[in-house]
């Protein structure tokens, strides 16, 4: 993982994922073809509070692939899985975009798991259309970041690789993110070794319905600027999950890059 943290990498079955820290529990889940390492700007502080435990999804960044057709309930299964092997019990449970699905998932199948959801700008309502679908098919066959991760090393300092990366799809003000941020969404692009399954059973997800068997207290945080997913999905995420709901001003959908601190915050919110 980027920067050095306390955390050993642990492999099961075909799954990799990363523990350390000590306190209440927390499960990591990022978001399509994301990493363990989009967590840096978080690591610090969330590994003086937590036993924390971060998952490369199934696909991602050296873990196993799953089987084509699988939903968004196999990725969950690979999180239970995760946690039950670790002993951890009921968790804490911070998920990003499709990680947030993911975690939606898992606190539904899995309660006795998951004792409260920080939900960062979760998939799962935009995602479930028509163009949602090809968008995502072309962004998991052409897989734009395996190349720009090329020349993370040499650029990533530098304003306008940023710009030219993240502006327009992903954050509101890429000059504003640091070196370490790009380093910690570029690092694993190259190891991803099947996205478009992911992408798949993202787009074929709605949650709605199930939204309000969601037993267990929700905080969802979205970005005011998000140029992925509207602000329309954060209130009716919030209203069908009976959940509070933080807006980050001046923030794209990398909340977890972008503003750092305002997940701090929402997850001190959540335990207490």
């Amino acid at each position: 993982m980027t920067a050095a943290t306390a955390m050993e990498t642990r492999v099961l079955g075909s799954l990799r994922y990363h523990v350390g820290g000590d306190g209440e529990p927390l499960l990591l889940l990022h978001g399509l073809a994301g990493s363990s390492g989009n967590w840096v700007e978080l690591l610090p502080g969330l590994l003086e509070r937590h036993r924390v435990i971060s998952v490369d999804l199934p696909g991602h960044a050296g873990s196993g692939r799953l089987e084509r057709g699988a939903t968004v309930l196999d990725y969950a299964a690979a999180a239970a899985a995760v946690l039950e092997a670790e002993g951890a019990g009921a968790a804490l449970v911070l998920g990003h975009s499709f990680g947030g699905l993911v975690a939606l998932r898992l606190a539904q199948v899995r309660p006795e798991l998951v004792c409260g959801l920080l939900l960062v700008s979760p998939a799962g309502i935009a995602t479930f259309t028509r163009r949602a679908r090809t968008v995502v098919a072309v962004a998991t066959t052409i897989r734009p970041g395996r190349f720009a991760s090329l020349f993370r090393r040499r650029y990533a300092h530098r304003a306008w690789y940023r710009r030219a990366l993240f502006q327009q799809f992903f954050v509101a003000d890429a000059a504003a993110l640091s070196e370490r941020a790009t380093q910690g969404l570029l690092e694993a692009q190259r190891l991803h070794s099947d996205t478009k399954t992911a992408g798949r059973a993202m787009v074929a997800d709605d949650p709605r319905p199930d939204l309000a068997s969601t037993a267990c207290p929700v905080v969802v945080l979205w970005g005011a600027r998000d140029p992925q997913l509207p602000l329309d999905d954060a209130f009716e995420y919030a209203r069908r999950l009976r959940a509070k709901l933080r807006l980050v001003a001046d923030c794209g959908h990398l909340v977890i890059v972008e503003r750092p601190q305002a997940v701090l915050d929402a997850l001190e919110e959540l335990a207490t």
